[in-house]
């Protein structure tokens, strides 16, 4: 699978652009701010219906202007694919596939995998447990349709059930047969969640090991662990034992929405001592951990995003992940990078065909 042509209008900082790419790597240097990763999350819209940087649709239309198209041809399993989206202010995002408006976004996500590695992937380290459950969760989805669909429903009983609290709160009343129902739809998709979770990371664990040792060659010791009261307890009986905490507190307090990921290096935790360089190679042996996992499930080479990866990298480290990418495994690659010189040096190190657009 790999992207054609791309056309934008009116995205981010670009009125109009159109770009016809190579199959296998296409890079974008220029200067900071000129729109290397606008391109990049314009791609990553495409397969996921939103932007990886901006989740506030009607923020990535231009300024001064009121829609934005992104219109992309793909090539996949020998057939042409031609996806839009677009989105005019006021009115609910459309995605097209070949002319065909979908009903639910839920039905598009993993037709396209698609792996993204960013500057903002930090957030996986420093920020909290939502981002770690967003990484995990966007993992699993693009390769099976009941998790993600389990994961929907879930989270609109959540909402249900937390604005039930609120209106016992308010009203000072209390409907335990209500709550109930509540409690046995999100014990019945959190479960299953919960189970898929537990599953994808002891196949995931080893792969993103094995992906650490080949990027830092053995330098050092990681570890990540699920972190989730489901491993003890089931959701049901945690849902009874919190009860009033939730009543007093006005939210559901247990559950999968509160799971996490522990990232440990050296048996201590990596956002208080790891180094920006073990904590960027840490974060993109996630990344390419879910590449190959994605690869396996979906039965598709995914499109591999590398956003500015070679900056706050020693030599060593780029060397090691090009030494990685150089392999027929890997399908269409797209790079950005502030320097055009840099690029080109490592990209002719890789035995593949190449585009190099200057910006």
């Amino acid at each position: 699978m790999f992207l054609k042509n791309l056309s934008l209008i009116n995205y981010k900082n670009f009125d109009s652009l159109k770009l016809t790419f190579d199959p296998k790597i296409n890079c974008f240097v220029g200067s900071n701010g000129i729109g290397k990763t606008n391109i990049l999350d314009a791609i990553y819209h495409l397969s996921f219906g939103k932007s990886y940087f901006n989740p506030v649709g009607s923020q990535n239309i231009k300024h001064g202007e009121d829609f934005f198209v992104i219109d992309g041809e793909f090539e996949k399993d020998g057939r042409q694919e031609k996806i839009v989206c677009s989105l005019k202010r006021g009115i609910k995002k459309v995605i097209k596939r070949n002319g065909k408006t979908y009903e639910r976004f839920s039905d598009h996500i993993g037709f396209l995998p698609l792996v993204i590695i960013s500057p903002a992937d930090r957030d996986l380290i420093t920020e909290g447990s939502d981002a770690r459950r967003k990484f995990v969760d966007s993992v699993i989805s693009q390769s099976d349709k009941q998790y993600l669909q389990a994961l929907i429903n879930y989270n609109k009983v959540l909402m249900q059930r937390n604005s039930l609290l609120k209106y016992f709160a308010v009203n000072h009343t209390f409907n335990a047969t209500t709550l109930s129902v509540y409690n046995e739809q999100l014990d019945q998709y959190g479960s299953l969640v919960f189970k898929k979770r537990e599953a994808f990371l002891k196949t995931f664990i080893p792969i993103f090991k094995e992906q650490y040792t080949a990027i830092s060659a053995a330098a050092e010791e990681v570890s990540l662990t699920y972190d989730s009261k489901l491993l003890q307890t089931p959701l049901s009986e945690l849902l009874t034992n919190s009860l009033e905490k939730d009543k007093a507190l006005q939210y559901t307090s247990v559950g999968i929405h509160k799971d996490d990921l522990s990232f440990e290096i050296s048996g201590h935790p990596i956002k208080k001592f790891g180094s920006q360089g073990q904590q960027k190679s840490f974060l993109i042996a996630l990344k390419l951990a879910q590449f190959n996992f994605i690869k396996k499930e979906a039965k598709t080479t995914p499109i591999l995003l590398l956003d500015d990866i070679f900056d706050k990298l020693d030599e060593h480290r780029v060397a090691q992940i090009v030494h990685l990418v150089d392999d027929e495994s890997f399908g269409q690659i797209f790079i950005s990078d502030t320097h055009a010189e840099r690029t080109e040096k490592v990209v002719k190190t890789i035995h593949q065909s190449y585009k190099i657009f200057k910006l």
